[in-house]
């Protein structure tokens, strides 16, 4: 750049050549001066701006305020040319900030060079959204990006960019971007052959996943596949091979990812991970080449420990790995003993047993002294994992001693940590009060509030523990060195106890007044007015003081502090009042006994490091506080949707009904170890993917055909890719063989499909019942047509609860049997009578429970998939389940003599349920219902509705009503507020899409509600309007 440029040359040298600062400045100025005029002027061309910016930027970068060159960047941007174009993104990236006005008029530049085919285009765009980093910017161009990294014609350079620069853009503003939306698509990018933009993309996903578990749940087995390959097969290019290690740097980030994640339910699963874990530490025993091999290797060896420590603790793996930690803590190197002890630590904080980390307690102790302080604090955390009431007394000795010399920057730390082992592993009161009086007195300045108020607490809650402490803090007291944090302790615990302790010999009132009161001149006012409130409780429990205490509250009502003087006027008062009036003593009664609640201490301590990118998989401490901890992180998230049954269940063997494969994919080598699976079975390529973008189906969908069935209906789905995420978990459920039978069961066929039930000698009395009939039964059925969760069936004995969730054309669904009863239900059975087999499946995950306690609660998980339109609820059109069971003490005899009590239940699964809701603006609304026409593929009907206590339409309910079938409600289209308008696209996986419109107007002069539906199959039209009518139909409906 200098050499093109010669009076960028000419003014570096000038620069250059200054010997003051003044001289530096007044050539400087002058510069700026004719820059400015320059720019005043205009007529400049594309060299002239690039010249007298490239002068702009380089002043900047002295450190100069600049106040020139903004709307020239601006301009050169949009630039033709690279050297050019280059200039100004360099001027933008430095001259503007996040929120300044001028980043608006780049963000159309920004997304023109995105949209190009020029990838250095590209990359320039990606550094200056990624550096700026606004709001502002992450919504306007944060979909850009994305497409970026997605698209097939990018470039590797241009993915691994915008992968990254949609990191920094999350890491900044997490709620701007769609994460959960672009799931499976960024997902889907962890199989791609070029490893850059792998390690990138994985680095996208742990951080989104931390947020999105269950959106981002697909990448679980994508990391384990992935691994398999890179430790047993070697597929590694050859670049990417460091001293021997085969990409290190992604095996660590997928094996941290996998932490984020709960250990899978399927042992085979557990296995798989496990065998990749001992792999990686057979391997690390190899004698290193030189330090960087050495390096490697157990950056991907610790990395991997943590994995089978987050896994199961107390797996084998875990044993051998526990027995290479402790040579580790003994190692030469520094960085061998930061990590041994930190993974270590975290054994010990997860691990129910401590026997192996205890062996190496007095190794972990000397590491306290270790010359470098990241380790002597790594040191310091293994400590307080590993201590309990075994070693409590040692560890806490050690630590109280080592406080007095430690660094000033651990001290705080260290602090914390005693007093929250010394309160939590106490198994005597004395040694308790003695160890936190040395911990107050040692420490000082470190010990915040926070310690001295539990210890207040906790010896105002234990009455055997106040005489002792009254003794011990006295006994500090007459130290002639006292910190004020000991005089507030002291000033507390006598004036509520003090009494106890006033006819030991040497603790008179007269002498905790002086130890006391001879240390109130070193205070600050806070400490002097808790001292004032500790006087006028010594007033009512010794009168033989008053006098003193009198004189110092009459002393205190003349300073100048308004705290202290209002605390001695009000303390005076009440003292100076006669002998007969009880108001003191009230006042001064003792103080009650503290709530219990969670320490403080506990929670200071694990806010520290909160800040860091991505959160921490565990937190120092001990178990308890970790299964806590997981337990909150974990709520949310449905355990074996990506992690075990995706994996194991999906065989390469099987060959799927209609196979989608991603463009542009690479040949998956099929691995020789049984426990390894093949790529496309592991991700279920076996379907079409509900990930599509929706919005484009209903645009797309071809609504001018005539005719009903397939002709009106999109074939194939606009995404190519094969689905990821949550999408390929319930795929890969239909490509499953049935479970092998238990010995005493037989799965018989039912109209088709399986059930999981054993027959005795015959024809099961279950599979010959009609449905069940009750009060509440068809009101419970219907509402649970247009909702998610609710209640299918309830008796005296059992009910039945149903939680489901669907994507595209796929669902699941989760029913809850619950014994509400004392006696054991036993011989239950459940069998699907699923007569519309060819349009819909519905399988269970594995075989039902055969028995339930009492007040228990079981879940038995189903998988639908829908194929093609169904329609009904009556018998023949809708899938049932059929139960028989008998309960233990009821009718007399064992539980197989009785005769067994029969449900038959309609499952609510209906056609709405696979519609996702779409957006619509007015013009495409009605360009698209005016092509679809009228009959046959619209359905009316005209039907009484409820209207509110007020004689007005239930607006809300209707509302409901319509979004609980899975359409969206479109506002701003209908003029009248009633009337509501809505949209979606039916998915099935055989069939394909179908868009699906419709209005519904209510009147409530006439009570009368008319729907519309339109869509592009007249099966859809009609089946969605009764599903949408029935619950509003005031002579039909159940609900009502």
């Amino acid at each position: 750049m200098a050499t093109s440029m010669r009076g960028l040359t000419q003014y570096i040298s000038d620069l250059r050549a200054c010997r003051v600062r003044e001289l530096e400045e007044k050539r400087i100025n002058r510069e700026m001066a004719h820059i400015r005029q320059k720019f005043k002027d205009g007529n400049l061309d594309g060299y002239q701006k690039k010249k007298y910016l490239a002068k702009v930027v380089f002043t900047y970068i002295l450190g100069y305020k600049v106040d020139v060159g903004h709307m020239e960047a601006v301009n050169l941007i949009s630039s033709g040319k690279y050297s050019e174009k280059q200039i100004g993104y360099l001027a933008c990236t430095l001259l503007m900030h996040e929120n300044s006005d001028m980043v608006r008029l780049v963000i159309n530049s920004f997304r023109k060079d995105l949209d190009d085919h020029n990838e250095i285009n590209n990359c320039l765009a990606l550094h200056a959204i990624a550096t700026l980093g606004g709001q502002e910017m992450a919504e306007a161009l944060g979909e850009n990006v994305y497409r970026a990294m997605i698209s097939q014609t990018s470039t590797t350079f241009v993915k691994k960019k915008a992968a990254l620069t949609l990191l920094r853009l999350y890491r900044k503003h997490p709620s701007v971007l769609s994460a959960n939306e672009w799931a499976e698509r960024i997902i889907y990018m962890m199989d791609d052959y070029d490893h850059s933009v792998v390690m990138t993309v994985t680095t996208l996903v742990t951080a989104m996943a931390q947020d999105h578990l269950e959106a981002f749940s697909g990448c679980y087995q994508k990391a384990v596949n992935r691994l398999d390959k890179i430790v047993f097969d070697q597929e590694t290019p050859a670049e990417y091979v460091y001293y021997k290690v085969s990409n290190p740097w992604l095996q660590i980030k997928l094996l941290r990812l996998l932490q984020y994640y709960p250990p899978p339910d399927n042992q085979e699963v557990i296995d798989m991970v496990n065998g990749i874990i001992q792999a990686i530490i057979d391997t690390s025993q190899e004698t290193p080449r030189n330090v960087q091999h050495n390096n490697a290797q157990n950056s991907v060896l610790f990395e991997a420990i943590n994995l089978a420590i987050h896994i199961d603790p107390e797996s084998k793996v875990c044993h051998n790995a526990g027995i290479l930690l402790g040579r580790f803590i003994m190692a030469k190197e520094t960085n061998v003993r930061y990590l041994g002890l930190d993974a270590m630590a975290h054994l010990a904080a997860t691990s129910s047993s401590l026997d192996s980390v205890k062996k190496h307690q007095n190794i972990i102790i000397q590491s306290l002294k270790d010359r470098d302080i990241s380790v002597r604090r790594r040191a310091l955390d293994l400590l307080y994992s590993m201590c309990d009431t075994t070693n409590s007394k040692v560890i806490v000795g050690e630590l109280v001693r080592y406080l007095q010399i430690a660094d000033y920057n651990l001290r705080e730390e260290m602090v914390l940590k005693i007093a929250i082992l010394t309160e939590r592993f106490a198994t005597e009161y004395e040694w308790y009060v003695d160890t936190i009086l040395q911990l107050i007195a040692a420490a000082g300045d470190h010990v915040g509030a926070e310690v001295w108020y539990r210890v207040v607490q906790l010896v105002t809650n234990n009455e055997d523990l106040q005489n002792y402490a009254a003794q011990a803090v006295y006994q500090h007291l007459q130290a002639t060195a006292c910190h004020e944090n000991m005089i507030r302790v002291g000033g507390y615990i006598l004036g509520e106890f003090g009494h106890l302790i006033a006819n030991e010999p040497g603790c008179s009132p007269i002498e905790q007044f002086q130890a006391l009161h001879s240390k109130v001149n070193m205070c600050t006012a806070p400490t002097r007015a808790l001292l004032l409130t500790t006087y006028i409780k010594w007033v009512n429990l010794f009168p033989e003081i008053k006098e003193h205490l009198v004189n110092i509250f009459e002393r205190y009502t003349h300073v100048l502090d308004a705290e202290l003087q209002q605390r001695a006027c009000e303390y005076l008062a009440l003292a100076q009042r006669g002998e007969d009036d009880d108001l003191l003593s009230t006042i001064c009664d003792e103080m009650p006994v503290f709530p219990e609640r969670e320490s403080a201490l506990v929670n200071r301590l694990h806010k520290r490091g909160e800040q860091s990118h991505d959160k921490r998989t565990w937190v120092i401490g001990h178990k308890e506080d970790n299964k806590g901890r997981e337990a909150e992180r974990f709520k949310n998230f449905r355990k074996g949707t990506a992690d075990s049954n995706t994996i194991i269940n999906d065989l390469p063997k099987q060959t799927p009904p209609a196979p989608l494969s991603p463009p542009q994919s690479q040949p998956q080598p099929q691995t020789q170890r049984s426990m390894s699976i093949g790529a496309d079975a592991m991700m279920g390529t076996t379907s079409s993917g509900p990930a599509d973008d929706i919005m484009a189906s209903l645009a797309e969908l071809d609504l001018s055909n005539g005719g009903t069935g397939g002709g009106t209906i999109q074939d194939e789905p606009l995404l190519m890719p094969a689905p990821t995420g949550a999408a390929a978990d319930l795929a890969q459920l239909y490509d499953t063989p049935a479970p092998a039978p238990a010995p005493q069961q037989t799965q018989s066929q039912t109209n088709g499909t399986f059930s999981h039930t054993a027959t005795l000698g015959g024809v099961n009395p279950a599979l010959l019942a009609t449905p069940t009939v009750g009060d509440h039964i068809e009101k419970w059925f219907e509402r649970l047509t247009y909702s998610n969760e609710g209640i299918l069936y309830e008796d005296a004995e059992l009910q039945i609860g149903i939680k489901a969730e669907y994507h595209g054309h796929l669902g699941r669904l989760a029913l809850f049997f619950g014994n509400k009863g004392e006696s054991t239900i036993k011989n239950f059975q459940v069998i699907i009578d699923n007569p519309i087999q060819n349009s819909l499946v519905v399988k269970f995950h594995d075989s039902p429970i055969t028995e339930i306690t009492g007040g228990a609660q079981i879940q038995e998980m189903l998988h639908i998939e829908c194929k093609s339109p169904f329609a009904g609820f009556g018998l023949g059109q809708i899938p049932l389940i059929r139960l028989n069971y008998s309960i233990d003490g009821v009718g007399g005899g064992t539980a197989e003599d009785r005769e067994p009590k029969i449900l038959v239940l309609k499952l609510p699964i209906v056609l709405s349920r696979f519609v996702e809701g779409v957006s619509l603006e007015s013009g495409p609304f009605f360009e698209r219902w005016k092509i679809i026409g009228g009959a046959p593929r619209e359905a009316q009907q005209i039907f009484p509705i409820k209207l509110t206590s007020s004689n007005e339409v239930d607006i809300n309910r209707n509302s409901r009503i319509v979004s609980g079938n899975r359409l969206s409600v479109l506002s701003g289209i209908d003029p009248k507020p009633e009337n509501i308008v809505f949209a979606g696209v039916l998915h099935m996986s055989e069939t394909g899409k179908v868009g699906i419109l419709g209005r519904l107007e209510p009147n409530k002069d006439a009570k009368l509600c008319r729907l519309t539906i339109r869509s592009t199959n007249e099966e859809v039209s009609s089946e969605i309007l009764r599903l949408t009518s029935k619950p509003l139909n005031l002579d039909v409906a159940a609900s009502l």
